[in-house]
């Protein structure tokens, strides 16, 4: 079957690789169906090629557009991108909704280290992230078996993420491993740091110390990160073990772990939550423990990474005591603990924004959830790429998108202001990570990051590709590298 071509919003089955891509719907199906035949109508009338009109702001409100008629059809409410229907004829109309100059911190992105001591624990022959190997950038044509490990590395994270998207700053995350077989290590993500500061970019880039403290040695690492590393937060996976087991925050080395985090003066602890991995400790993926060390440690910032979204828990209004999985297990956490909203409990939106951004209800109720019970000031903004490819789609997604006045009305759920929207994009993640955005402007927006992203628009070449397991198949074979 001939592929359907790459739109500008990407409404597809990609994961991160944490969890298996969802089968599109009918409905999902038959957005990017019309999308395509609209993509040719409107290119010819307006005398483009279609590459041309792929680089438009006009494609990308195109593509949005054909989401609200076709989820009008099958009476899919509670959200919808707001956009006039000449935007996608007129690039300055699509701009006043899908353009800004919003401050946009990122605070969660990923890449491979295409050249890593990791690939020595691997058997001969095997080949990690294979499903790379059809990306469509031009490193991955280089010499070698695994050539096309280089689109997941540092180059093409620095241009997906800084030259194709207007993402100002970003924190490198990491993934849960054993010390021995981290894709990504802190001296490379640091070296990538580095390359950011060869382009005099060196407020834009920060760094997480990946601690597993039911692992052996991560609680007595955490010193080196600290100091040798400087790092901003600490990343932690409570369901991962090197034993398939996880642990709570409340347990005894999760306390032990907080207690080194407040000790060594850095108090952001980042972690994932929701995206359960497969039946590895499930009650982990929960977020009961949250509101327990939350409500003990007023000095913490916990930061809830995917806000506890799980991929097979539809997002629905909440009610009181709720029991569900997903969002509503960090809400009924927080309101069993007396948490309120606004305070030391952030909901990081990497890879759950992705999802439900072509589920406009589930986006209403999630969105409007975690801005009501979590507070407005506590939403942070995450893309969970490089995995995604460049994260422009979803900035632009998340700028059009409205919950509905009916919804609004019926769950007490704030309207989707360009006020509010600046909030999760980037001011909110000022607050923990302590930094001032107008100090970060005065620099970013003459350093040579700046230049080469000014310079590379007159000639920009996205490639609206994504590169995480688009399919049951890739993502098993991902999960049999990784227990290799």
């Amino acid at each position: 079957m001939k592929p359907t071509p790459a739109l500008p919003i990407k409404f597809d089955s990609t994961s991160n690789g944490e969890f298996c891509p969802p089968i599109l719907s009918e409905r999902e199906a038959q957005i990017n169906a019309l999308a395509s035949t609209r993509f040719e109508t409107y290119r010819r009338k307006l005398g483009l090629s279609r590459r041309d009109f792929m680089l438009s702001s006009s494609a990308a409100a195109l593509t949005l557009l054909c989401a609200n008629d076709v989820n009008a059809k099958e009476a899919v409410q509670g959200g919808y991108y707001a956009l006039e229907t000449d935007s996608a004829y007129d690039d300055k109309l699509a701009d006043t909704v899908l353009g800004g100059d919003e401050f946009i911190f990122d605070i969660q992105g990923h890449f491979v280290d295409p050249n890593g001591r990791w690939l020595n624990s691997l058997p001969q022959g095997a080949k990690p992230f294979a499903s790379m190997q059809q990306a469509d950038c031009p490193l991955a044509a280089l010499a070698g078996d695994r050539s096309y490990l280089q689109c997941l590395g540092p180059k093409q994270f620095i241009k997906d993420v800084f030259l194709d998207s207007d993402t100002d700053m970003m924190v490198l995350s990491f993934v849960p491993s054993s010390r021995q077989r981290e894709p990504l290590t802190i001296e490379e993500a640091d070296a990538t740091r580095r390359i950011v500061d060869e382009l005099e970019g060196n407020q834009r880039l920060l760094l997480h110390g990946r601690v597993n403290p039911n692992q052996d040695g991560d609680l007595q690492g955490m010193d080196e990160l600290a100091e040798k590393w400087q790092v901003s937060a600490w990343k932690t996976y409570t369901q991962w073990g090197p034993d398939g087991n996880g642990f709570f925050l409340h347990d005894e080395v999760g306390i032990r772990f907080i207690e080194k985090a407040r000790a060594l003066g850095i108090k952001n602890i980042c972690i994932h939550k929701g995206i359960p991995f497969g039946a590895q400790s499930y009650q982990h993926s929960l977020c009961s423990d949250i509101g327990v060390v939350a409500k003990r440690y007023p000095d913490v910032n916990f930061i809830i990474y995917h806000s506890g979204f799980d991929p097979a828990v539809e997002e629905r209004a909440y009610t009181s005591g709720s029991h569900r999985a997903g969002v509503d297990s960090l809400i009924t956490s927080l309101q069993n603990n007396q948490v309120a909203p606004n305070t030391n409990v952030y909901a990081e939106l990497g890879s759950t924004w992705r999802f439900v951004m072509r589920h406009p209800e589930q986006a209403a109720h999630l969105l409007g959830k975690l801005l009501r019970y979590v507070g407005e000031n506590n939403v942070l903004w995450g893309t969970d790429s490089i995995w995604y490819g460049s994260p422009q789609d979803q900035i632009q997604a998340f700028r059009a998108f409205q919950i509905s006045e009916a919804f609004q009305k019926q769950y007490d759920y704030p309207s989707l202001t360009r006020e509010f929207k600046a909030k999760v994009f980037g001011l909110n993640a000022c607050k923990p990570y302590q930094i001032s955005p107008q100090e970060v402007a005065q620099v970013t927006h003459k350093d040579k990051v700046a230049l080469d992203k000014a310079n590379y628009r007159n000639h920009p070449a996205p490639h609206f590709q994504t590169y995480g397991p688009k399919n049951r198949r890739e993502f098993l074979n991902l999960l049999r590298w990784q227990s290799v």
